[in-house]
C-alpha cells in the first residue's frame, strides 16, 4: 500500500513525498496525466464546434463529457494517496492541442477538417492509452488495487473512444474528405 506522507515533507521528484522512487514516478506520471485530461476537458468543446459532421460533433461532445469522469477518477486516487490533485505541464499533450489548432486555422471550411481532428484526437487517445495501461501496471506492482481498478476503468473508455474515431473516419469522415 502507498505511504501516506506529512504536508511538511516536499513534493519533488528525487526529493517528494514518498522514499519509494517507483511510487514517486506513478505520481508524477499521475500528475501529467491529470494536466493532459484537463487540457483535453477545454479542447474537446472547441473540436465539437469546429467538426463539419454532426457525427463528429457527438464524439467530441461525448468524449468531453467521459473525460469529466476521468478526471474525476484521477482525483479519487490522488486523494486515495493523500495527495493534493494537481497536475504538472506536459509538453506532449500541449503539442497535440497546438497541431489541432492549426489544423482548424489551415482547414477551416475544407473537406480535410474533419479527418484532420480525427488525427488529433486519435494521437491524443493514443497517449492516453499509452499513460493509463502503465499507470495501471504500476498502480498493480505498488498494490494500489483500487487505483488500478479506476486506471483500468479510464483506460477501456480511452480505447474505446480510439476505435469510435477510427470507425467514424473510415466509414464516413475520411470518404467525405474525398
Amino acid at each position: 500500500m502507498a505511504s501516506v506522507a506529512t504536508p511538511s515533507e516536499p513534493d519533488t521528484p528525487g526529493r517528494g513525498k514518498s522514499s519509494n522512487p517507483r511510487e514517486e514516478l506513478f505520481t508524477e506520471t499521475l500528475k501529467e496525466v491529470y494536466f493532459a485530461e484537463k487540457q483535453n476537458l477545454r479542447a474537446l468543446p472547441k473540436m465539437a464546434k469546429e467538426a463539419a459532421t454532426p457525427e463528429m460533433k457527438e464524439a467530441f461532445q461525448t468524449h468531453r463529457d467521459e473525460t469529466e469522469g476521468q478526471i474525476d477518477r484521477l482525483e479519487q486516487i490522488f486523494e486515495h494517496m493523500g495527495r493534493p490533485a494537481r497536475g504538472k505541464t506536459c509538453e506532449a499533450i500541449l503539442g497535440v492541442i497546438d497541431e489541432a489548432k492549426a489544423f482548424i486555422d489551415d482547414f477551416k471550411g475544407t473537406g480535410a477538417l474533419d479527418p484532420a481532428l480525427v488525427a488529433s484526437a486519435q494521437t491524443v487517445e493514443h497517449y492516453e492509452i499509452t499513460r493509463y495501461g502503465t499507470l495501471e501496471t504500476w498502480a498493480k506492482e505498488l498494490g494500489l488495487d483500487e487505483a488500478a481498478k479506476l486506471l483500468d476503468q479510464t483506460l477501456q473508455e480511452e480505447i474505446e473512444t480510439d476505435q469510435l474515431l477510427t470507425k467514424l473516419a473510415t466509414q464516413s469522415v475520411n470518404r467525405k474528405a474525398a
